[in-house]
């Protein structure tokens, strides 16, 4: 039986024009980065000259949340300990870890336990023991009740004796002028609460002695497609809502914030699996209701090294932890969004997240079926569908290729052309299967999410093979 055309073009249409408004969004947000990054090349002139630094600058705790990491947790504090930073201390947090973690932090760095004032601001798990370096004043370690991400964050923030933290990941490496170019939005603006940095992929890289030395490709099919969305999203989709200050998260990979606004907040959610995201949209929905002023921004060039997952499953987990997590943002946060006081946050950003990243998948994933089997019907022309995959594949590429661009001109982490044409082979072959996947991993987070099945952060592989100074 034919359905009814007129209900066919009505679909068709409501199809094509919701991927020219989300391409439309995109490609906002891309000249929105340019702009950006135009301003930031000029400012860079100055970065050419000998820097001296005061000592004056906003002292900085460095929280790491810790669990089951001893293939990695040692280079980590070794590349955080070597940051160039006037005065900071690394706080990490053994979040109850069943590996030899918090014995290889002992080892490595000669912990002993150290009995100190513990000031409780945001709940947490208790809290076994607090370490000392003997080594390294500025190192301590709070070892406590696993509690997750979000409860180790809080607990780090109760322990940190500065007036900003920032938060990284236990597997990250950060470049050693991160933390001066992560603060430096805070010395030119009293009203700045938090600003994040660039994440990139380390497989593929080199590592030695907690600092990167090598900037190479991953070999994994999965790790090279993520090096081209990461690219994407923090090329244009951070920086772009940065402009407007409607920047709605920062990685807890990499991140800076203000310490009593967080405690002001109540800290981060240890129930939220996504709980960077949340954080970042309840401190908007929160300041904005009490008429605070604030500032949110994006810093393009401290990088922070992560390392991403090279299976499947792995990926599959973390893409549908990630759906999780922007529902849970979304939903707990509801009042932000076209609230009398929401400037950009609430009028533009959360519409765009709620209508194009959290119900995305679902109709995206529904656009591509429903073309695809109406035109195989005949019930629409060839010329339609050639008009969606067009704006659902060419513009894709288009997008994509926009991102890698502004990454080459701004900042040419990858300097080998073997490397450019790599990564402009998987601008184009990402299109046409990896994005369609992560749609359909990212519907199951949403459907999961919705049935209030429990949420589980599933195990993470280390396999650490960038690190070239391990025993």
């Amino acid at each position: 039986m034919t359905p009814n055309p007129l209900l066919i073009q009505i679909i068709s249409i409501s199809v094509l024009v919701y991927f020219v408004l989300l391409n439309g969004g995109y490609l906002m947000l891309n000249f929105l980065a340019m702009y950006a990054l135009r301003r930031r090349s000029q400012e860079a002139i100055l970065d050419d000259l000998p820097q001296v630094y005061s000592a004056l600058e906003p002292p900085i705790s460095v929280v790491v949340p810790a669990y089951n990491e001893e293939a990695t947790i040692v280079t980590s504090i070794r590349s955080m300990l070597q940051l160039s930073y006037s005065e900071m201390e690394v706080i990490v947090i053994n979040d109850g870890s069943t590996d030899r973690t918090l014995q290889v932090m002992i080892d490595e760095f000669a912990l002993v336990p150290f009995p100190e004032a513990y000031r409780i601001q945001l709940e947490t798990r208790p809290v076994h023991a607090i370490y000392r370096s003997t080594r390294f004043p500025n190192l301590r370690i709070v070892d406590k009740v696993n509690g997750g991400k979000a409860d180790s964050t809080n607990a780090g923030i109760n322990a940190a004796r500065y007036p900003l933290f920032c938060c990284v990941d236990a597997d990250s490496i950060l470049q050693r002028d991160s933390l001066q170019r992560l603060v430096r939005p805070f010395l030119g603006d009293p009203l700045m609460v938090a600003t994040g940095g660039t994440v990139r992929i380390a497989n593929g890289c080199e590592v030695r002695g907690g600092f990167l030395t090598r900037v190479g490709m991953p070999t994994n099919p999965w790790a090279l497609f993520q090096v081209v969305e990461y690219l994407r999203a923090f090329m244009f989709g951070r920086m772009g809502w940065s402009v407007i200050n409607g920047m709605l998260i920062i990685s807890g990979a990499f991140g800076l914030f203000r310490k009593d606004t967080v405690v002001a907040v109540g800290g981060y959610n240890p129930k939220a699996i996504g709980e960077d995201m949340e954080l970042v949209v309840r401190m908007h929905r929160k300041l904005r209701a009490r008429g605070v002023p604030y500032r949110i921004e994006f810093v393009p060039d401290p990088v922070c090294w992560t390392e991403a997952p090279e299976d499947r499953k792995q990926l599959r987990n973390q893409r549908i932890r990630w759906s999780r997590g922007l529902s849970e943002s979304i939903t707990t946060n509801w009042g932000l969004m076209f609230s009398r006081h929401g400037g950009v946050a609430g009028w533009m950003a959360f519409p765009f997240f709620v209508l194009f990243e959290w119900l995305g998948p679902f109709i995206e994933l529904f656009g591509y079926i429903f073309m695809a089997l109406a035109w195989w019907q005949g019930w629409v022309s060839w010329e339609s569908f050639g008009i969606f995959l067009f704006l659902a594949i060419g513009l894709g590429i288009l997008l994509s290729a926009f991102g890698l661009l502004l990454e080459e001109i701004s900042f040419h982490l990858y300097p080998r052309p073997s490397q450019l044409l790599i990564l402009a082979a998987v601008v184009v072959l990402e299109n046409f299967g990896y994005r369609q996947i992560n749609s359909w991993w990212r519907l199951i987070g949403l459907y999961k999410w919705a049935i209030r099945e429990e949420a589980k952060w599933g195990v993470m592989t280390r396999k650490a093979d960038w690190q070239q100074d391990m025993n």
